[in-house]
């Protein structure tokens, strides 16, 4: 029971982190929106 619940905490980190790499990459496309807006 306890390795079971060991398997679904990493789960969740990962998950956690999966969500913070997509939120970092769309801050990225963000700026270069801003940054081609600001060109034009």
């Amino acid at each position: 029971m306890i390795l079971s619940f060991m398997g679904v905490l990493t789960a969740c980190n990962t998950i956690e982190g999966a969500g913070k790499d997509v939120q970092s990459g769309g801050r990225h496309v963000e700026d270069a929106a801003k940054d081609v807006k600001k060109g034009m």
